[in-house]
């Protein structure tokens, strides 16, 4: 059996529950907001684990899980519990139940998509970096610093910047302007990270196991996420990638211990393939939607085994 773990309505999940069901799969939705009539129970016994999962009214035995896909909202902010005071018993619960799913997750046999602790790298963007490079990629010219007078002398030495943030947390990737410039003192209170801009193409590639799937954007912003947003525009395309490369993306994928992952890639014009960062957890269903690409399909075999 195949278990989706989040917010039901979440297109990922909801795509990839749409896949399964195309296919016939054998699968339960793990919805985070009914989690107040779920338990979770299991063991390690002879170096096996097992252990019961209820989800309302039905029961399910772990060992019969074999595929995760994880998408897990954080618990404490659930809408369910935005009322209740911390430390009620509802909240405990939920924490408890999270911490236990989480928990045989990581330990969990199976396709899990994915696991907590590879998809650590990419709560430290220059950790990630570091890891990236060992795979062939090149990386932007990096600073990450809290004193300005080193930032005015990158910006002299490379020119248009760009600054972002470090962890995990998704920020809107800025150009730094001369309005910036005169506000740098800010930094001292927190490192900030900033690269060089790179000219080029950029491709967002999803490697699903085995499979890849390139996509080129084309947009009048920076950050082409929130162009559209912004009254720019952005132009996604299914695109092809050289053998050599897409064979990095999946060495690089499963090098970080995923399954599943969203590399951000641009193609310089210089010939450099510069990798930014891995997403451990992307939501692919954007680019689907804009280039018919099967990624939910894909998700949805590996899960099943195929």
């Amino acid at each position: 059996m195949i278990l989706l773990c989040g917010i039901p309505s979440e297109s990922p999940l909801a795509m990839v529950a749409a896949a399964l069901d195309a296919m016939g799969a054998r699968y339960r939705m793990l919805n985070q907001r009914k989690v107040a009539d779920y338990s979770i129970a299991w063991q390690i016994d002879g170096g096996y684990v097992d252990g019961t999962l209820r989800l309302e009214n039905e029961r399910h035995r772990l060992a019969d899980i074999d595929g995760v896909y994880v998408r897990l909202m954080d618990d404490r902010l659930l809408p369910e519990l935005q009322d209740e005071p911390e430390g009620s018993p509802a909240r405990r619960h939920t924490r408890a139940f999270h911490e236990a799913l989480h928990r045989w997750v990581e330990l969990a046999p199976g396709r899990i998509v994915n696991r907590a602790d590879p998809q650590g790298s990419n709560g430290s963007k220059p950790y990630q970096a570091q890891l990236i490079v060992q795979y062939g990629f090149d990386i932007p010219e990096t600073l990450i610093t809290d004193d300005p007078a080193r930032v005015r002398a990158f910006h002299e030495q490379h020119g248009a910047l760009i600054y972002k943030s470090i962890s995990g947390v998704r920020s809107i990737v800025q150009q730094l302007t001369d309005a910036d410039m005169e506000r740098l003192e800010h930094i001292r209170w927190c490192p900030v990270q900033f690269h060089a801009v790179v000219p080029g193409i950029d491709m967002r590639v999803h490697v699903v196991g085995e499979e890849v799937f390139p996509t080129e954007i084309i947009s009048d912003r920076l950050d082409y996420r929130y162009a559209r947003r912004h009254g720019g525009s952005a132009s996604l395309r299914a695109a092809e990638l050289p053998p050599e490369i897409a064979a990095r993306c999946v060495a690089l994928t499963h090098g970080l211990g995923l399954s599943f992952a969203g590399i951000d890639l641009k193609f310089a014009p210089d010939g450099r393939v510069v990798c930014f960062e891995v997403n451990p957890c992307p939501a692919f269903s954007f680019y689907e939607a804009n280039t018919e690409q099967p990624i939910a399909e894909a998700v949805a075999r590996y899960l099943a085994g195929g």
